[in-house]
């Protein structure tokens, strides 16, 4: 990607180094191998709103654990030096303005989101956030949440490398904050409520299926304003979103596919969403809860 000469965005906190965060994370009951965790960590990093949602996909749980809320710590800017943290604020920024963009043409304000970079442990709105989740976006603050340290893990161990693939990760969690702006999380949050196991699975496919367009709206128009992409950087993030498919994902992590239980789509699915917005660059195609087909 070429970034080098992009703005940085001044919505960036970061709370690296403060500690574990305070208090932790109760999953509730039962027991999980680390593989089910492994899993969940490659896969929360795409997938979207919480990466409990997996965890549970993964070990055949139901609903959400809740997680125990605290005050944020100070937050403070990364050091000039810090060439991930600089690159993941370009990202954002570019992300503020085509959405911006869009939402002006659309006659809407956009309300740019803040992006918190943390180690080990953090409290969000929507309770102490860890490593472990991998990156998520949280309505309650309208804040993105990741820790840097999972990109090396990405490369290496999941053989997921490139700029436009880490760059997809934090498209998609803005994608969720354009649903939470345009009340649509709402919308599917009270829907999930009334509806059973599986059909409230089937809203969540819906619904992470529509930020991967989102992301990829985001990179059609970034890339139609700024110039911003290599050959080969679009095949990068569909590589990574055809590996992160719930069915894969479970294929890996207990030897079989499960598609009721599906939160997030396969990894057809998913390619398929991405490309969708991509190759049309608007967000109107991007109405996957009207979709006779995923």
């Amino acid at each position: 990607m070429r970034m080098d000469d992009q703005r940085e965005s001044d919505n960036l906190e970061d709370r690296r180094g403060d500690g574990d965060g305070g208090g932790g994370m109760r999953l509730g009951a039962g027991h999980m191998g680390i593989g089910t965790i492994v899993v969940a960590l490659v896969a929360s990093y795409f997938l979207g709103i919480n990466p409990l949602t997996v965890i549970n996909m993964l070990s055949g749980g139901g609903g959400m654990p809740a997680m125990e809320r605290s005050a944020p710590p100070a937050a403070h800017q990364p050091p000039a030096n810090d060439q991930m943290a600089r690159f993941v604020s370009k990202v954002l920024a570019s992300t503020e303005d085509t959405w911006t963009d869009i939402f002006r043409a659309n006659g809407k304000q956009y309300e740019d989101p803040k992006l918190v970079l943390f180690s080990g442990a953090t409290p969000t709105a929507c309770g102490t956030g860890q490593t472990a989740m991998g990156p998520f976006y949280c309505p309650g603050d309208r804040k993105v949440y990741i820790d840097l340290a999972f990109y090396q893990e990405l490369k290496t161990r999941f053989h997921a490398p490139g700029e436009f693939a880490e760059a997809y990760v934090i498209a998609h969690e803005v994608g969720h904050h354009v649903q939470n702006l345009l009340g649509i999380s709402d919308k599917v949050h009270q829907a999930q409520m009334r509806a059973g196991k599986v059909e409230a699975n089937a809203l969540s496919v819906r619904m992470e299926l529509q930020a991967d367009c989102l992301a990829g709206v985001w990179g059609k128009r970034t890339d139609t304003m700024k110039g911003i992409l290599e050959p080969g950087d679009l095949e990068t993030a569909l590589t990574a979103a055809s590996a992160i498919g719930d069915d894969r994902l479970q294929q890996q992590a207990q030897g079989r596919i499960v598609p009721e239980s599906f939160t997030h789509g396969t990894s057809a699915q998913r390619v398929r969403w991405f490309k969708m917005g991509f190759e049309s660059g608007d967000m109107n195609q991007c109405n996957t809860f009207k979709a006779a087909q995923l």
